[in-house]
């Protein structure tokens, strides 16, 4: 017992770093505790909105079989009017849910901001992807369809769940984002969503677009299946940029006609030839006045003297004659 007490004595310390690493963890798992708590949340509020539209569904008032049966036609007309609406309402809810799903799967820019829409391996996304499979058996040929009430309150009920389970999908999808990745796969999402916006950019040349497509395949390549589908419709935008960038060329102008005249048949008298036209003559311009000439001096210039005793550039005025 005495060296416990030592030990503590010298090494008290340690009491301070203990205190941070327990602080961290404890911080740690309220974090875990609050995402499950969430999730719980979620899945609870999932259900109760499964279970009220099926209630709502079963409080709907019995509907007439769309056969007609023997009782007159105009009485059967008036039975089918409503089921036929009610189909009609379904499979618009049916189309509208089906456009909003192929979005993530059709857009690569959403698929790599919401990855989780794309893998089958997340729970909810399985759920809606069973949803999608039940709604899309029992959904008619056309509007026309003549249903029988069982059929059509379960194609009701499957419609409700599909809408439903695709909601709460993108709901987590839109939640986890990219956090499911590692940091070094978040970067190459990051690298690949800027290679995209590259890809699909009038601005850039037709060879910076094709690298960047490239670029943004190898990215992908392993972390995200691109479905074919997906590959075409990004083809067919980087194909759409590199159509719309190119100038349309301009032709060149014609050239001038030849003015040569035709070369006269063997049979036929030559005519004259027109003189040349002539053509407008410009006033000559006036030409300048020549100057006034100056008359030269007669007086005595002074001569240079051109004796040896005199000096050079001196100067000898002529004597005046007597």
């Amino acid at each position: 017992m005495q060296e416990f007490f030592q030990f503590v004595g010298g090494y008290w310390w340690l009491v301070f770093p203990l205190l941070g690493v327990l602080g961290g963890a404890g911080r740690a798992w309220e974090r875990g505790a609050r995402r499950r708590h969430q999730r719980r949340l979620e899945v609870l509020h999932a259900k109760a909105e499964l279970k009220a539209a099926a209630a709502a569904g079963r409080a709907l008032p019995a509907t007439a079989p769309i056969t007609t049966t023997s009782v007159g036609a105009g009485a059967g007309a008036t039975a089918s009017a409503p089921a036929a609406t009610q189909l009609e309402r379904l499979l618009a809810s049916h189309d509208a849910v089906t456009a909003r799903w192929l979005e993530y799967e059709l857009d690569v820019a959403k698929i790599i901001a919401f990855p989780a829409m794309s893998d089958g391996r997340q729970p909810l996304t399985a759920a809606f992807l069973r949803a999608k499979k039940m709604a899309d058996g029992l959904r008619p040929a056309s509007p026309k369809a003549r249903l029988s009430r069982e059929q059509l309150a379960e194609y009701r009920n499957a419609v409700t769940d599909y809408e439903v389970a695709f909601d709460v999908a993108e709901r987590d999808a839109r939640r986890i984002k990219d956090s499911s990745f590692s940091v070094v796969e978040r970067k190459r999402l990051d690298t690949a969503k800027q290679l995209l916006s590259v890809a699909i950019d009038q601005a850039a040349t037709p060879a910076e677009r094709q690298l960047a497509y490239r670029r943004v395949r190898e990215e992908l390549d392993g972390l995200i299946s691109l479905s074919d589908e997906a590959i075409e419709v990004l083809e067919h935008k980087v194909t759409l940029e590199l159509t719309t960038g190119a100038q349309p060329r301009v032709p060149d102008a014609a050239a001038p006609a030849s003015t040569a005249p035709p070369a006269p048949s063997a049979g036929a008298t030559p005519s004259p030839s027109p003189g040349p036209v002539p053509q407008s003559a410009s006033p000559p311009l006036a030409e300048p006045l020549p100057l006034p000439m100056r008359e030269p001096k007669t007086g005595p210039w002074p001569v240079p003297a051109r004796g040896t005793n005199t000096a050079p550039g001196r100067v000898t005025h002529p004597k005046p004659q007597p």
